[in-house]
Parts: structure tokens; C-alpha cells; sequence
């Protein structure tokens, strides 16, 4: 579970802005945000495989993802109209036309930085899940030929989701805490794991929270330097600390009873250790934002991906993927 980067800031890059709209594959690349099972074939400690995680998935079982349910992935692949979320690219059902849906190469506990989450030993670091993808396009180049493996690697969404565990298990990681601090969303200093561990008072860790407002206008600027140079806008960001923070500020107005703490946990705010069949387990999990010390429920992961179909530029840069889809259809 490694994804304060996903929810601290989060960047869609249209690989190619031709044929968006039909969304042929959908490349997913990051942390635990959006780790979809890959860490289930990792020697790892940063896992999700057993319950109650996936709870309300629909199949009741644990996949991997950190969620009670559906991930971000999950949610923005049924937007653009996918059969079906992309595999985790580890996984042995993998293979076939399969390929040509995409592939989640995301990994639990990794960075930007390749120190980041080495308590967890064996993770996809950054380089290594862009070594995969290199080994996927050959995959597909044998399936379906060079010609259209290139068409369908160029008319692709693709979702990037990390940096935030560069703050939580690196810059900021204590050395009592190494093998207690597993993964880190959203609002950095506002998660429940946060909140037990640094809050004062119930209140949130204003470092974190000053290191997450320092870094999500230095991605907006450095995502408009690159739809300059190219001449359109090819990436967009979304700023989910923004979209974190409205929850934890007014949890009720989005359905929630708290923001503080988590539905499976434990000790303070359920913000300590791990979420195991030990733990604390609410019996309504839409009515938490939070559904581990670290990562959202399923209903504030639909709340997230409806504001980066739809958002305002409050929330996305420089626009939304719905209107980026909308334009792209009249091409």
C-alpha cells in the first residue's frame, strides 16, 4: 500500500489525444492508489490479499487492491467505457487479447524516488514497472503485429499515480516506525494513520500538509511546460489533496460521518497497524472516507474520479478528461 502520491496529486497523461474517446487501452502506472493486485506475486509486506480487504468488491474476495471495493482504475475504466479493468501486469491470466484492454503496472509502497519504500523489500519500482511496460509492447507487437501494437500503445489513456510516499516513507519516516507505516493517500498529514501517529490533538500534521501544497503547483507547472512544448493538452493533473480536503473539512456535505477515522484499524482514529481480519471493521464503509489508515473507501474513490471526469479547474489542470474526450470526438 504505497499512495500518498495517487491521492496527494494525480496525473492523466493522454498518450495520444487522437482516438481518446474509444479509450482502446488504459496504462496504469504508480502506487497503492491504484495497485490493482501486482503485489500479490511480490515477496512484499506491502499487500492487500486478505480480507477484509475487498469486502464490497463484487466478488466479496480480496484482489489486492487497498480498498474495500473498487480502485481509482477500476472507476475511470468504466467512465471511458473499458469491458473491464486492466490486469495487473504480473498476474498469470495476463496474456492473450487481454493485452490488448492494457495493463496495471502499479506496485504498492514505491516513489518517484527508487529509495523510497525499501522497508517493503521487493515492490515495482518506478524504472522497473517502465521496463514492463517496454516488455508488454513486445508482447503485444507478437500478439497483433508492430503496426498495430504502435496504434494501440499511441491511442491510449494512460494514469500516473505517485510522489507521495517520497514524503510519508522517505523525507518524513521515522525510525521507530518503518515497519509500522505501510502506505500514504490523500491529504498527506490528514489521513487517520497521520492523525494517530503526528496529529496534535485530532488536528492534521501541518509538515505533511505544507510539504502536499508545496509540491501540487510545481506539477501544475510542470504539466503546463509540457502541453506548451508539445501544442496541446496532452497531460492533465488532478489535484486530489483539493479534492481530500473538502472531505476532511465538511465530511457530511459528501455523506460521510467522518473523515478521521478509519473503517478497519486500530488504537486511535483505527489509524494504527494494518487492516487485518483483527482489526475494527465498521459495518457501513460508505460512510467513512477513509477505508484503511491510509487509503479511501470506495465512495470517496467515486467522489475522486467524478471531479477528474467533471471537475472544475478548482480541481483539474488545465481541464477535465470528460471535456478532453468531448473535444477529441470531434476531431
Amino acid at each position: 500500500m504505497a499512495s500518498s502520491a495517487s491521492l496527494m496529486v494525480l496525473a492523466l497523461l493522454m498518450a495520444s489525444i487522437a482516438a481518446i474517446a474509444e479509450a482502446r487501452a488504459f496504462f496504469i502506472f504508480g502506487d497503492s492508489l491504484v495497485d490493482s493486485g501486482n503485489n500479490n506475486y511480490l515477496e512484499t509486506t506491502a499487500r492487500a490479499d486478505s480480507p477484509p480487504y475487498g469486502i464490497d468488491y463484487p466478488t466479496g474476495r480480496p484482489t489486492g487492491r487497498f480498498s474495500n471495493g473498487l480502485n481509482i482504475p477500476d472507476l475511470i475504466g468504466k467512465q471511458i467505457g473499458l469491458s473491464e479493468s486492466p490486469l495487473p501486469y504480473l498476474s498469470p491470466d495476463f496474456n492473450g487479447k487481454k493485452l490488448l484492454l492494457g495493463a496495471n503496472f502499479a506496485s504498492a509502497g514505491v516513489g518517484i524516488l527508487n529509495d523510497t519504500g525499501v522497508q517493503f523489500v521487493n515492490i515495482l519500482r518506478m524504472y522497473r514497472q517502465l521496463e514492463l511496460f517496454e516488455e508488454y509492447k513486445r508482447r503485444l507487437s507478437g500478439l497483433v503485429g508492430t503496426r498495430q501494437a504502435n496504434r494501440v500503445v499511441s491511442q491510449a489513456l494512460v494514469l500516473i499515480t505517485v510522489g507521495g510516499n517520497d514524503f510519508v516513507n522517505n523525507y518524513y519516516l521515522v525510525p521507530f516506525s518503518a515497519r509500522s507505516r505501510q502506505y500514504s493517500t490523500g491529504p498527506l498529514g490528514c489521513v487517520p494513520a497521520e492523525l494517530a501517529m503526528r496529529g496534535n490533538n485530532g488536528g492534521c500534521s501541518q509538515e505533511l500538509q505544507r510539504a502536499a501544497s508545496l509540491y501540487n503547483p510545481q506539477l501544475v507547472q510542470m504539466i503546463n511546460g509540457l502541453n506548451a512544448k508539445i501544442g496541446r493538452d496532452v497531460f492533465i493533473s488532478a489535484n486530489t489533496q483539493k479534492m481530500h480536503n473538502d472531505f476532511v473539512s465538511d465530511p457530511q456535505a459528501f455523506g460521510f460521518t467522518t473523515s478521521e477515522i478509519a473503517c478497519c484499524g486500530q488504537g486511535p482514529y483505527n489509524g494504527l497497524g494494518l487492516c487485518t481480519q483483527l482489526s475494527n471493521l465498521c459495518p457501513n464503509r460508505d460512510l467513512y472516507t477513509f477505508w484503511d489508515p491510509f487509503h479511501p473507501s470506495e465512495k470517496a474513490n467515486r467522489l475522486i474520479v467524478e471531479q477528474i471526469m467533471r471537475g472544475s479547474n478548482e480541481y483539474m489542470n488545465p481541464t477535465n478528461l470528460s471535456t478532453i474526450i468531448a473535444f477529441d470526438s470531434k476531431m
